[in-house]
């Protein structure tokens, strides 16, 4: 296959550093560190487990120049003292011995810091915050800038003391070398303000500081937002201009996007292509004729190697597809591309986890980030059967799991397709993207001869029994939550009628036109299914009301959803109902009462009823009668426990390990 992408698996040389193929693994914040700023070793096997996997240079998370100002999270690595160094010289240590390249992001958060964590205001450019609702930054002194200037410096100094091959200088994303590049964010009249060549001052002094420190022979690379994508920030064009005062030491531009208004281009939405960016990163490069590495979604590998072939970029970024396929880059090597575990681009395990929830990364296909494949080394030592009782994610992940273990495994799924829920979202075209998952389940699934699959089959306690089970586990999903309002349940999902559900709308996707203009649709419920719905039809033209019970339209969502919906819904100058409760469902208007008890009618050409899902679970109370005077273990997994996210069923199937250890099976 390596024939197949030249391209790709092209050597590149960057001064005194020869990267063996053209994937770079982007910088990503995990939350792995220690509380001290030091690098774990759990942090280290995240990134060596990338490096085994192929991947040509990896860029660690960025690590903070002068903490606590200028850090941004509360365990983001520290490069600011020599202290740092022996766990940072271990972990390149560790990559190395696979031939993989390492470099590290040095950085200062400025604004984008939080006082709550570093104990202090924080600082930046100017007294804008980063973000909206953030907290007011105080504008730096000059003394103070050139203090930070020769941290950068020495942070960088220590990246090579520690054996990493290059330093990446982080100038984009709303942090402070960004807040000084960006009209948004510097309002100064100083020197360091105003002029392009003032607000790129800093920026400059900080890379010419890192040069002296490292010499001629070690790549400097620089992380920018090449178009802000908000109003009053700089546009390509802006970018391209003040490059103009930084590219003469800068060994590789890494093309990137967004600031924190604007987060859903900088971590990329799910509905946007596969290398969207890469026009960005071939006006950089044809500028100024150096390398650049372009990011955007990129997953498939024909797409890397078109945007290499085509000479967009010499490198293709890859960020959280390789948190959710570690091996991304030997699979592709070695023939293997059809066992891919593709990111999905939900942004929930990743960016949801860490900057919504400030906890460490997980991934919703993924349910091992640190260990990989390495559950595959454990092996059952005695007989055991298996049966899985629906076919969804869920429930594959549960049987896959089983099965590649050693358990004799069966699958019992009522409907013709596997996949479940996913399968089916997956035909909005917004969320195409999903479908990726189920597939590669259903794929690793086909591959198993000790897994046995029983489609269009209603699972019930005798074709349990006859199957001889040790294990059962329930993974029957979950259905539209229809509470008993009136004409609700004469009129969803009926034939003839207007009001459906989502899992109806799919269904007639087909059927409704690609122009809406005039056409008035009405959503009840807020969540992320009702967002999903308002997405199809705005983009077509539609007038969309929502109602919601709750305060606010898309609670839970992660941060880049959020930014993303919220743009949206102003777009698209959604109606937004919040605290209003629906009363009464007619086949062309809702019923409902407003915060101030007032009721309202809501027509419609098209009404949904997107209240959430509920747990779906037909067989279990007759399974757990029948067994429950045996040894045999009932699990309930997934949707059919509570209805929730992929993430949860995804762990919850991987977590049959556990209940094959407690019965002393592994």
């Amino acid at each position: 296959m390596k024939n197949n992408y030249q391209h790709i698996f092209s050597p590149m040389t960057i001064r005194h550093m020869t990267v063996k193929n053209r994937i770079v693994m982007m910088p990503m914040g995990t939350n792995f560190g220690e509380q001290n700023g030091e690098m774990s070793f759990l942090h280290i096997n995240y990134y060596e487990q990338r490096a085994k996997g192929g991947t040509g240079l990896l860029i660690v998370e960025n690590a903070s120049v002068d903490s606590p100002q200028g850090s941004n999270g509360t365990t983001q690595l520290r490069i600011d003292l020599d202290n740092y160094i022996p766990r940072l010289y271990k972990l390149c240590e560790n990559v190395h011995k696979h031939g993989a390249c390492i470099a590290i992001q040095i950085n200062h958060a400025g604004a984008s810091a939080m006082s709550s964590r570093i104990g202090m205001q924080p600082v930046s450019a100017s007294d804008v915050p980063s973000k909206a609702g953030g907290e007011i930054p105080r504008p730096l002194e000059k003394d103070e800038i050139l203090h930070i200037v020769r941290k950068y410096g020495e942070a960088a100094k220590r990246a090579q003391i520690c054996g990493f091959d290059a330093v990446e200088i982080h100038a984009g994303h709303s942090y402070l070398i960004s807040q000084f590049l960006s009209p948004i964010y510097n309002k100064r009249t100083d020197e360091f303000g105003g002029s392009v060549e003032n607000r790129t001052r800093f920026a400059r002094m900080v890379i010419e500081e890192v040069r002296k420190q490292v010499g001629p022979f070690f790549p400097i690379f620089l992380r920018i937002s090449a178009d802000e994508f908000m109003e009053g920030g700089n546009t390509l064009e802006d970018t391209l201009t003040y490059l103009q005062y930084l590219e003469k030491e800068v060994d590789v531009f890494d093309v990137s996007c967004g600031l924190n208004g604007s987060i859903q281009y900088q971590i990329d939405a799910n509905y946007l292509p596969d290398g969207w960016r890469s026009y960005m990163a071939r006006a950089v490069k044809e500028k100024f004729g150096k390398p650049c590495i372009t990011v955007g979604n990129i997953r498939h590998p024909q797409v890397a190697e078109d945007i290499l072939a085509k000479g967009d970029a010499d490198f293709i970024g890859m960020g959280r597809g390789l948190i959710a396929e570690p091996e991304w880059v030997n699979k592709v090597e070695y023939g293997k591309e059809c066992d891919l575990r593709n990111c999905i681009s939900c942004n929930i395990g990743c960016a949801g986890h860490r900057i919504g929830l400030n906890q460490p990364i997980r991934c919703t296909v993924n349910p091992a980030v640190n260990s990989g494949e390495d559950y595959m080394k454990h092996k059952v030592k005695k007989p055991c059967n298996v049966v899985v009782i629906g076919g969804g994610t869920a429930g594959l992940e549960a049987a896959c799991t089983a099965a590649e273990v050693g358990c004799t495994t069966f699958l019992i799924e009522k409907s013709a397709q596997l996949g479940g829920l996913a399968s089916v979202i997956s035909k909005i075209p917004d969320k195409k993207r999903l479908a990726d998952f189920p597939q590669y389940l259903i794929h690793r699934a086909e591959k198993l001869h000790n897994l046995f699959i029983f489609r269009n089959t209603s699972a019930n306690v005798d074709l349990v029994k006859s199957l001889n089970p040790d294990i059962i586990v329930n993974a029957t999903g979950s259905v539209p939550t229809l509470p008993p309002i009136t004409g609700l349940h004469d009129l969803v999902d009926k034939e003839g009628t207007n009001v459906a559900t989502v899992l109806k709308m799919i269904d007639r996707i087909q059927e409704y036109p690609e122009d809406m203009a005039g056409k008035k649709v009405s959503i009840i419920g807020g969540g992320a299914v009702g967002l999903d719905v308002m997405e199809f039809f705005t983009e077509r033209g539609a007038e969309v009301s929502m109602v919601e019970m709750l305060p606010m339209i898309g609670n839970g969502l992660d941060p880049v959803s959020k930014c993303d919906i919220q743009a949206k819904l102003k777009k698209y100058q959604v109606k937004q109902m919040v605290n209003t409760v629906l009363q009464e469902v007619k086949n062309d208007r809702f019923i409902v009462k407003t915060p101030q008890g007032e009721i309202q009618e809501i027509p419609f050409d098209y009404g949904f009823i997107c209240l959430g899902m509920r747990a779906n679970t037909p067989v279990l109370a007759d399974l757990e009668e029948a067994f429950g005077d045996t040894n045999v273990d009932i699990i309930n997994i997934g949707d059919s426990k509570r209805a929730r996210r992929i993430i949860e069923g995804t762990e919850e199937g991987r977590n049959i390990l556990s209940a094959l250890a407690r019965h002393d099976y592994l």
